[in-house]
């Protein structure tokens, strides 16, 4: 499988050729179109649904894909597009006659209908033939498509829908009977959808662009047909929420998603869901703009949304992360947007945006369920999954919707509330509810074949799951009919054998096996005369005898369960194959039974001897039919048809009948002598193919030649002779070369053959598919002949008959009416041909007519099996679409009307008779390896009895070594030999003892498997049973005493215990709660408005950028900067600092409580005492009302159930440490005597035996005080408990199994417990030997001879004796002290711990009670929730309205203080005015009138026009407005004046000013205007709110009573909850006539512990009278004294502001505002002007400076130049002397030269010529330099180019 994330980008082809194909269908139509549907509009197209590639656009950017809406027939747009009247795609021009047709929109009518018999699918004729439509007609199915998705639907409470091959079923539930809807295509039925008011159905089809059909119910008519959807078929169908809109997705290739609005038959919208294949589509039921879709390995959502370019499906595909991808079957859309879907391995995964928020999985990350996840709904705020592991668990939504990751994983564990688990092999796909008021039943399809009716209540009453009905799942692999009735059976892979009642349409048994039944053929009448055998072949190779018989004919026993109809048992059992039977046949006499398999072989059973086999031959290929030869053949011979192209012809084998005396002596069954005939199909349907083309063209080539030879006459008879030549030249142009015949092709593979029959002796045909399909084959087989390889060997069939339509439809099965004039073939797309034959007509010569109907599933439904009844009546088909139809064959004769199969009677004796062994191991021996088994084994016998023989003579030989061992070693050792002297070899033990190291290797090897499965066994049971303990229960005894104290065996603690949750449910505040809460958030909000607004430290004007050296100028502007801002901080901190001061004194009034004011806190006291004060309310009062401080919920209860398991754990585990600390305590003190008693024995060595004092027993450890030493173990212990188990086997008599009891129940633990005693008293047993070394100098036994003794030593003696008396009384007494020390300790914590048993076995009650509450509080909670979600969101929305509505009297405040300013605003322009024209001013009056005049000003138009029209309008409405103005002015007053021109004499400055001030003034009005106006929307909008508020207060009113009411009834419940209290008779004080009464259940418990608080509580409350007189008293002195403060502070102020106002005239000679004088700071625009005046000024200078030294320069570049052209005229100079000169030289040589050389010469005219000329440029020059210098000297002067002198 592909990433997902690589996919969904390319269209298919199928996506142009759909396109392509579509377009000239719908040129020339013209449908009608849908009307508006809520926000959707529809306006009509240009084109009628016409889509191409270029329209479709997939787009994916990381995580999303847009798929744009396609060209259609309809533009969809919104209601702010709809002005526009375009369209989204216009793809070919409509002439004008269409385009008005198509303006006028036609609306199907609700009341239109479709004909039914149009529309469904009819069977295929031939043409010109006498075959009746109705030859079959469909009678009953047994079975429905039960994988296919979704393929269960309920219409009502009673009738039931789903798909069957081509047909759809409706199953009436109570009467069972079935209704068919054909398919209207006749290419199946994809899936169907019902409408969420049952009142429709969609029936989406499958085929070439099928259709999908809406069908009204219960009249079942068609009423829309939706076309062009898809290319080959539909996957999923899906109705939104309100039933208006339809979504359906596609099959392979295209995969198309259509949105249709079905009742006007038009597609919304449509793109393309994914590139991989798409399983289901959903509408969110909470938003028909969200869709979901699913499929193979992704998840996508959709979004319907509007653009600028109309409605379009936004594709969201759903990203794994780091979860692995996975296929989506089943999901769900939660309300909130989030959607849960299922996985392949179980879990449960939450998606929100696109992404995996969590996954989640069971406790300990188990599954959710075990495998894939098939559907998940959401069904009265629970969860439910339906899982392929036959499960449906119902979980918490709120946890599931709440969930969220922990950690990185992102998993999360939740447990299901309910689970069901409906029974075994079930594999659920879909859950559909039943309407059942009052019950919760839901019918459950089943991919095993069954369909489920479930309750989910999960209440006591509970019913258990119920199969209504059951039938095969998978393809039918076998079906036979009864010979003598209307008896039907059917095997599976399913593993079961049914037998059918087709004629009553009932299932009658069916029977259930360990493997799945691949064959099955009923037994022959000649064999059992009652037809009640039946032979069925299975996967594994085995064979059944199956006997049917009827047991009501038995004899009726008490207490039998309900009678069937039928029974089928068990009658005999043999495996003949290794692999799944293929064929079973009977011969015609019924003396042989043949089976074929899969591993190539057919064996024969001789029926008359038991089924006793006879033997079995092999085949060149798996066999797939076997048939015997008719009564008509001479020989009985068996056809039997390979896979591979082989097909066989074996004889009758022969039975002999001393076959029981050689049976034994035979080693295998197999026969080897038989005669085979062999035909290998070689393929000819490329000969065929050749031999028609040929036949074709030479047809084609005799009607050319007609047609020239007409041509020719025709020709002559007009022209002559050159028609002749004309004739021959068409010839010539006409001639044509000829296309080569096609090639001959043999397929390299030989084909299958699927089917075939007997047509005569040695004659057959067959049915071959994938190449060779298309034809029948008619072949012989050639004769026998011994030595030919059949491997070899190529046949070709010597006729065929062409099959019309069957090139990739092959014929799959075949079957004949008894009278061999019907042929029905079973087609490979699941319909049935029927084909009309002449009598007797073997060789098909007749075969030309048929009559055909689609019937199975066309993709996968292949018809395997076909038969007719015995009498031809029915005709049964069996499919591998898991379907059985039975159909009424057409007859002249007139039927019954009710006929009933008839079951076979029970066999005399038969429910008695044992049921024979079944083989149920599918690796049994066959038939032919238990012989060869049996073979083996009695070889094996042999070769063992000889090697017995060999080991007895090995024992005497090693007997006879052994001796003369015992010999060697009595001779003296110097004649004795060695022990390697008897080794004959080295080598050989050396390689013996290799040999055993490897068996041992080996036997380890061999036994790992054991091992590891032990240790995980082991290593299962600790984790199950020891790792969940805390600690083991250890029983301390006392040492004298037979006290015992044991600790307590804990758990870990439970879920309670560990339980984390809030200390507070989710509840609502109460109203005193949350007027404090809000005071709180007002005095902070206060707090955060009064801080100080910090000032911004940046500049009002930018700083320019800096450079370094500053220079003088940057230095002022930064100075000039500096200074500002000073002065502009300075004035903007006086004005924060008056803001904060006015602010304080604003919160400082409001702060000011009214007159009337009282504290919340007080009036809620008071409120309380009212209701409370003086009653002590019972829980038990029908009024009692719960403090919202007490109310409880399942969540604080299991944390008070977590509490009180902690509590009484934490005590558990002190109690256990003690008690451990105890068994230390008499571990230390066993080891202290051990000491003592060591030393003890060491002082009696020295005594005499008479003083010895009984030494006292040291006390042991018992097993019971250290458990967790039972597990521990060494090899020792093991092979010692081996002995006794093996012991205990053995001895039977009482007495020994007494004595091995006794030692097997202490055996085990003394040895560990001895070892135990060892391991703790190792460390004592060392101290007692250090003490006994150190305590007493002991005098030792010496070896010399004894001296008598000297009264020194005498005396010595004594007073040792009278020591170790002394120490032996002291260590005796020191052991009793220990053990009566350690006796005392034990006791005083046993007492302690019977008193911590009561304490625990109260806790206990209390935890049952506690645990009670939650599990009632569960049942209450989900209600309780919903009423509490409703409180909180009324409270919400009350004080969301109550915010708004502080918010609107604010704004309103708001704006009546701009109207006030706005006011002030008008009278400060009128004031100004008045100033401004001065005293005895003459035009004050008209000045004033001109200011005061009315005028309606005219506003600006938004739309564009051109400059002449909106000057032209601004003028007529300027004269409008000024006739209007005049008018209004002469209707007020009489005189009337020209405003528009200043009067003579008047000042125009004035003039202009009142102008200006007119326009200020309507301005003003205008925002007057529309304030008030805002006020006024305001004042109708705080008027809504208000009545909106008291709605929702009485609205939350009524929910808190609904709550507190539910509360009640709650807490009730409660109260009803038995709770165990212990009392002591001195408690109860409730007596009559001085008893205590039987009954107490009036009485009422009450601890002595709140009677006390009670009356200490009105002592307190007589105390809490006298201080509140006494501060009472003191507040009204309080008050007193403040008001005469008040007083005297008036006066202080009073005073203080006269005093200020004498200040500020003497000062400023007025009364001024000290708040505007603070702020007084400079004018910000002046001091910015300023800068960027001085700023200017800098850059100008700089300017000035750069370009003098421009000028500078350019001066010295002149002077440059200059120097430089001087220095030219200096040369020019010195070379003119020069010439002078030489002219002066030249002359006079010329003078003194003769006469001949006295003229000039030519030569020295030219050159002088020359010389003049250059004189003359160069003067040029020069007067051309001295005019560019003049210029250069002279600012912006032009600069010409210099003269160039002329070119030769």
């Amino acid at each position: 499988m592909k990433d997902p994330e690589d996919q969904d980008t390319d269209e298919t082809k199928s996506d142009k050729s759909r396109s392509e194909r579509k377009t000239s269908q719908r040129s020339s139509r013209s449908e009608s179109r849908p009307t508006t549907r809520d926000d959707f509009i529809f306006s009509q197209d240009t084109t009628d649904d016409t889509f191409t590639e270029g329209e479709e656009s997939y787009s994916e950017d990381e995580d999303l894909d847009v798929e744009h809406l396609e060209g259609s027939s309809s533009s969809f747009q919104d209601d702010h597009l709809e002005s526009t009247g375009e369209s989204l795609h216009v793809e070919t021009p409509v002439p004008p006659a269409e385009e008005a047709e198509e303006k006028v929109k036609k609306k199907i009518s609700d009341s239109f209908f479709y004909d039914y018999n149009e529309l469904a699918s009819r069977p295929f004729v031939t043409l010109d033939s006498n075959i009746p439509l109705h030859l079959l007609t469909l009678v009953h199915s047994f079975g429905y498509d039960c994988t296919k998705r979704a393929n269960l639907q309920l219409l009502d409470s009673s009738t039931l829908m789903y798909i069957a091959g081509n047909q759809l079923i409706l199953l009436d539930l109570k009467t069972k009977k079935q209704t068919y809807l054909r398919s209207s295509s006749g290419g199946g039925i994809g899936v169907v959808g019902v409408h969420p008011n049952k009142t429709h159905f969609a029936v989406a089809e499958k085929g070439s662009s099928p259709n999908i059909i809406i069908y009204e119910y219960p009249s079942l008519r068609p009423y829309r047909i939706l076309r062009d959807g898809t290319d080959l078929g539909y996957a999923y169908v899906d109705f939104n929420y309100n039933g208006t809109l339809l979504a359906s997705v596609g099959c392979s290739p295209d995969y198309t998603f259509t949105i249709w609005y079905w009742k006007e038959e038009q597609p919304i919208l449509r793109t393309k869901a994914f590139s991989q294949e798409v399983f289901k589509v959903t509408f969110n039921p909470e938003d028909d703009e969200q869709l979901t879709t699913s499929g193979s390995g992704h998840i996508k959502f959709w979004e319907m949304a509007v653009t600028f370019t109309g409605l379009k499906l936004q594709g969201y595909l759903g990203r794994f992360g780091k979860t692995a991808t996975t296929d989506v079957e089943g999901y769900v859309e939660l309300p909130d947007g989030q959607v849960l879907s299922g996985s392949e391995w179980g879990n449960m995964l939450l998606w929100e945006a696109g992404l995996i928020k969590v996954e989640l999985c069971r406790a300990a990350k188990k599954s959710c369920h075990h495998g894939p996840i098939n559907q998940i709904m959401l069904d009265e705020g629970e969860v439910i999954t339906v899982g392929s592991d036959g499960c449906v668990r119902i979980w918490d939504f709120e946890t599931i919707d709440t969930a969220d990751a922990i950690d990185d994983s992102g998993l999360v564990e939740i447990e299901p509330m309910n689970e069901l688990q409906v029974g075994k092999n079930v594999k659920l796909l879909s859950l559909i509810k039943m309407d059942e008021p009052g019950n919760n039943f839901w019918l459950a399809q089943d991919a095993s074949g069954a369909i489920w009716k479930l309750d989910l209540s999960f209440s006591n009453i509970t019913q258990d799951p119920e199969c209504l009905f059951s039938f095969h799942s998978g393809p039918i692999q076998a079906m036979a009919v009864s010979p003598l009735t209307y008896l039907m059976a059917t095997t599976s892979l399913d593993c079961s054998v049914r037998i059918y009642d087709f004629a009553s349409k009932t299932v009658l048994t069916q029977i259930n096996f360990k493997q799945g039944g691949t064959a099955i053929t009923w037994v022959p009448q000649l064999v059992s005369y009652t037809g009640a055998q039946i032979i069925a072949g299975f996967e594994d190779g085995v064979v059944r005898l199956l006997e049917l018989y009827d047991p009501k004919e038995l004899a009726v026993f008490a207490g039998r369960k309900k009678i069937l109809d039928a029974e089928i048992q068990l009658k005999q059992v043999f495996k003949p194959h290794t692999a799944r039977i293929t064929a079973l046949a009977f011969e015609r006499d019924g003396e042989v039974l043949a089976t074929g398999s899969k591993d190539q072989t057919v064996f024969f059973f001789d029926v008359e001897k038991d089924y006793k086999p006879i033997g079995y031959i092999n085949t060149p290929g798996p066999v797939c039919q076997l048939m015997w030869s008719s009564a008509s053949h001479l020989e009985s011979t068996l056809l039997i048809i390979c896979e591979n192209g082989f097909v066989l012809e074996a004889p009758l084998p022969p039975i002999s009948e001393d076959e029981e005396d050689l049976d034994h002596d035979v080693v295998s069954y197999e026969i080897k002598d038989m005669n085979l005939k062999c035909f290998h199909f070689t393929s000819v349907k490329s000969k065929i193919l050749r031999l028609i083309e040929i036949e074709k063209r030479k047809k084609q080539m005799e009607l050319k030649e007609k047609e020239r030879e007409k041509r020719r006459k025709q020709l002559i008879e007009e022209l002559g002779e050159e028609g002749e030549k004309i004739f021959q030249e068409e010839q010539a142009e006409v001639e044509e070369e000829e296309e080569p015949l096609p090639e001959i092709f043999i397929p390299p593979t030989p084909c299958q053959i699927l089917c075939g029959f007997y047509s005569g002796p040695q004659k057959f045909w067959v049915s071959l598919g994938g190449y060779d399909a298309g034809f029948l084959y008619h072949c012989e087989f050639p004769p026998f002949d011994k030595n030919r390889d059949i491997t070899e060997q190529k046949d070709e069939p010597f006729d065929f008959r062409f099959l019309e339509g069957t090139e990739d439809n092959p014929i799959q099965s075949i079957t004949f009416s008894l009278n061999r004039i019907m042929m029905f073939c079973g087609m490979e797309n699941g319909a049935i041909r029927v084909y009309i034959l002449s009598q007797n007509d073997f060789s098909l010569t007749s075969m030309e007519e048929y009559w055909q109907f689609s019937m199975h599933d066309n993709d996968y439904g292949h018809i395997k099996n076909i038969s007719t009844s015995f009498d031809d009546r029915f005709l049964v088909t069996g499919g591998a679409d898991s379907n059985i139809f039975v159909f009424n064959i057409f007859s002249e004769l007139a039927l019954e009307k009710e006929i009933k199969a008839k079951v076979p009677l029970p066999r005399f004796g038969i429910e008695t008779e044992a049921i024979p062994q079944d083989i149920e191991d599918p690796k049994a021996y066959s038939i032919e390896n238990a012989r060869k088994k049996r073979e083996h084994d009695k070889l094996m016998k042999e070769v063992e009895k000889i090697k017995a023989e060999k080991r007895e003579k090995l024992k005497a030989l090693r007997n006879e070594f052994l001796k003369l061992l015992e010999m060697n070693k009595e001779l003296p050792k110097h004649m004795q030999l060695k022990r390697t002297d008897f080794d004959i070899d080295s080598k050989i033990r050396a390689e013996i003892n290799r040999k055993t190291a490897y068996k041992i290797q080996q036997v380890e090897k061999e036994l790992a498997w054991e091992k590891e499965k032990c240790h995980l066994g082991l290593r299962k049971l600790q984790s199950r049973f020891r790792d969940s303990l805390e600690s083991d229960a250890i029983v301390v005894h006392a040492i004298q005493s037979s006290h015992k104290i044991t600790s307590y065996r804990l758990v870990k603690p439970s879920k309670y215990s560990m339980f984390r949750g809030t200390s507070q449910s989710d509840r609502r505040l109460s109203k005193l709660e949350r007027l404090e809460k809000e005071g709180v958030g007002k005095k902070e909000s206060q707090k955060d408005t009064g801080t100080i607004v910090s000032v911004p430290e940046e500049s009002i004007i930018e700083k320019g950028k800096k450079f370094r050296p500053k220079t003088l100028s940057e230095i002022m502007v930064e100075n000039q900067i500096e200074k500002t801002r000073k002065v502009i901080l300075k004035a903007e901190r006086a004005q924060q600092k008056i803001l904060q001061r006015k602010k304080e004194w604003e919160e400082l009034y409001k702060s000011k409580p009214d007159d009337d004011y009282e504290d919340p806190k007080d009036v809620q006291a008071i409120k309380e005492a009212q209701m409370h004060m003086g009653d002590f309310n019972l829980k038990t009062a029908p009024d009692y009302k719960i403090p919202e401080h007490m109310r409880i919920n399942a969540a604080k209860k299991e944390e008070e159930l977590g509490i009180l398991d902690t509590l009484a754990h934490g005590k558990k585990m002190h109690m256990n440490k003690c008690i451990l600390s105890l068994r230390d305590l008499k571990v230390a003190v066993i080891e202290e005597i051990q000491c003592l008693v060591q030393e003890l024995k060491n002082i009696q060595s020295t005594l005499h035996v008479s003083k010895h004092i009984p030494i006292p027993q040291i006390p042991q450890i018992h097993p019971e005080e250290v458990p967790e030493k039972r597990f521990q173990y060494d090899e020792e212990t093991l092979l010692a408990f081996n002995r006794q188990k093996m012991k205990a086997q053995d001895e039977t008599s009482p007495q020994v199994e007494q004595i091995e009891s006794g030692g097997t129940s202490g055996g085990f633990l003394r040895i560990s417990s001895g070892k135990d005693v060892d391991l703790t008293t190792r460390d004592s047993l060392s101290r007692s030997s250090r003490a006994s070394t150190y305590s007493l100098d002991l005098p030792r036994l010496s070896e010399f001879e004894k001296t008598e003794l000297t009264d020194t030593e005498l005396e010595i003696m004594k007073r040792d004796e009278i020591k170790h008396l002394h120490m032996q009384q002291y260590l005796t007494n020191r052991i009793k002290e220990l053990i009566v020390t350690f006796d005392a300790e034990l006791r005083i914590l046993r007492h302690q711990k019977l008193k911590l048993d009561t304490q625990m076995k109260l806790s206990d009650l209390h935890h049952v009670t506690l645990f009670q509450e939650m599990l009632l509080l569960k049942n209450f909670e989900k209600q309780e929730n919903i009423l509490q979600e409703r409180v909180n969101s009324l409270d919400k929305e009350e004080q969301d309205m109550q915010w708004k509505i502080s918010e609107t009297l604010t704004e309103m405040e708001e704006k009546k203080n701009e109207v006030t300013k706005l006011q002030e605003q008008e009278k400060a322009l009128y004031a100004g005015f008045q100033a401004a024209l001065g005293e005895n001013n003459k035009f004050a009056n008209f000045l004033m009138k001109v200011l005061k005049k009315k005028m309606k000003r005219v506003k600006k138009k938004e739309i564009e026009g051109d400059l002449d029209e909106e000057e032209d309008s601004d003028e007529s409405s300027e004269d409008e407005s000024s006739l209007e103005s005049d008018e209004d002015e002469s209707g007020s007053e009489d005189e009337v004046f020209d405003d528009s021109i200043c009067p003579t004499n008047c000042d125009a400055s004035l003039f202009e000013l009142a102008l200006q001030l007119r326009e200020k003034r309507l301005d003003i009005e205008e925002a007057l205007v529309e304030e008030k106006k805002l006020i006024d929307n305001l004042k109708k909008e705080y008027d809504t709110l208000s009545k909106k508020v008291k709605v929702v207060a009485n609205n939350l009113n009524t929910a808190e009573g609904a709550l507190e009411a539910y509360q009640r009834e709650k807490q009730q419940r409660l109260n009803e909850l038995l709770v165990v209290i212990p009392l002591k008779l001195h408690q109860i004080e409730y007596v009559v006539f001085g008893e205590i009464p039987g009954d107490l259940s009036g009485t009422l418990v009450f601890s002595n512990r709140s009677l006390g608080r009670l009356q200490e509580r009105i002592l307190q409350l007589h105390q809490e009278n006298v201080q509140q007189q006494k501060l009472n008293k003191e507040c009204r002195e309080r008050r007193k004294m403040l008001i005469r403060e008040k007083r005297e502070m008036t006066k202080t102020i009073h005073k203080m502001e006269e005093t200020v106002r004498q200040l500020m005239i003497r000062k400023f000679g007025r009364v001024i505002d000290l708040e505007a004088l603070q702020t007084l700071s400079v004018n910000t625009t002046l001091e910015e002007l300023k800068i960027k005046k001085l700023r200017k000024e800098l850059s100008n200078a700089k300017e000035m400076k750069m370009w003098e030294e421009k000028i500078a320069q350019m001066r010295w570049e002149l002077m440059m130049k200059t120097k430089e052209h001087t220095k030219k005229l200096h040369q020019m100079n010195d070379l003119c002397i020069e010439k002078k000169k030489l002219d002066s030289r030249l002359n006079t040589l010329q003078n003194q030269q003769g006469n001949a050389f006295q003229g000039p010469r030519k030569a020295d005219i030219v050159a002088k010529e020359k010389v003049t000329e250059l004189i003359q440029v160069q003067a040029e020059r020069i007067l051309a330099l001295k005019e560019e210098i003049a210029l250069l000297r002279k600012k912006g002067g032009l600069i010409l180019p210099p003269i160039h002198p002329p070119q030769e």
